[in-house]
């Protein structure tokens, strides 16, 4: 299995180590949290293999716009009907809320379920990760450009750290050198 075909969130296996969840990518290596503990693995050489069927789509019947557009208005749809999946959410802050009173009293005070607050800090950590591997893919930029937009991924990673307590796994938390 070659590193561009792998995504984080992706479930994998290795011969050695079982199952295990793409964590992050970068521009030779993946990490990939197995059963005991988080590997950094060289999928070229590692034998990995995807646990899920994967598709190749050739000899397209219709236009790719269209076909991009019927997908996404299904995931769309399957997002209204569905609640949040907060696996990583510390099980002592389910059913939780987050409140939030005004200094004002005559404002109104705004409540949020903890699972839906977390689903979207869980959701920036996401676009962080999307963020760093476009930055690591980027043709066009320096390696000096690089390092200082990843230094920027950094210091957001470490304004982050805050909501750490709401992780159920350490491994899971946000770290200011990531």
């Amino acid at each position: 299995m070659n590193l561009k075909s792998l995504t984080i969130g992706m479930t994998v296996e290795h011969p050695q180590y079982g199952t295990g969840t793409v964590k992050s990518l970068n521009e030779h290596v993946a990490e990939i949290r197995f059963a005991e503990g988080v590997r950094t693995v060289d999928p070229n050489i590692g034998q990995l293999s995807p646990t899920e069927a994967q598709v190749a789509v050739t000899d397209l019947e219709m236009p790719l716009a269209n076909l991009i557009e019927q997908i996404a208005q299904s995931v769309v749809e399957k997002a209204r009907t569905k609640e949040p999946e907060v696996k990583e959410l510390g099980a002592r802050w389910h059913g939780g809320k987050l409140v939030m009173h005004p200094a004002d009293p005559a404002l109104q005070t705004k409540e949020i379920s903890l699972e839906i607050f977390f689903h979207k800090i869980v959701g920036v950590r996401n676009q962080l990760r999307v963020l760093e591997q476009k930055i690591n893919a980027h043709t066009g930029l320096t390696e000096g450009d690089k390092v200082e937009l990843h230094q920027y991924i950094t210091r957001s990673y470490g304004s982050l750290t805050t909501f750490n307590l709401l992780f159920k796994e350490k491994e899971d938390q946000f770290s200011s050198k990531a």
